[in-house]
């Protein structure tokens, strides 16, 4: 298991996964008075969470499905990317696609974070990339759906 240094400004618990197979742990809002988001409405909601990540490592910030489908809310710039150098709070950028109003409280779950190993990369360039069954097939090209 990934240790992951974390500061807790929030009056929340730290976030925790629900079950045992679980990628993502629920981040809760920290909110001094409830936000209604309006149609088509952004906000910046604060989670009182900062975090310190190995080299090597990302946190994602995901919609929670339910939140998604049921009130139209989800993560604006989806996911939203965490770097390993990043010290502030964690935010999380929400959007409501819905036609109704929606109202955050404080401590309400209103998205998932995942952290994952990932790669940075040294170009190399070349004049031509190898070839594949799949070549320049872009979006569809298998067919319908």
């Amino acid at each position: 298991m990934l240790e992951v240094k974390i500061v807790n400004r929030s009056r929340h618990a730290l976030p925790a996964y629900a079950t045992a197979g679980a990628a993502g742990m629920d981040l809760r809002a920290q909110l001094e008075a409830p936000i209604t988001l309006a149609p088509l409405g952004r906000v910046l909601v604060p989670t009182g969470l900062f975090i310190e990540l190995p080299q090597g490592y990302e946190a994602q910030v995901r919609p929670r499905s339910g939140l998604a489908i049921k009130h139209g809310l989800t993560v604006l710039n989806s996911p939203g990317t965490i770097d390993a150098d990043y010290r502030g709070e964690i935010k999380v950028a929400l959007v409501n696609l819905s036609a109704e109003p929606f109202e955050i409280q404080d401590g309400e779950r209103i998205a998932q974070l995942v952290v994952a190993r990932h790669e940075q990369v040294a170009w190399q360039p070349v004049e031509e990339l190898g070839e594949t069954e799949r070549g320049a097939g872009g979006f569809g090209h298998t067919g319908r759906g």
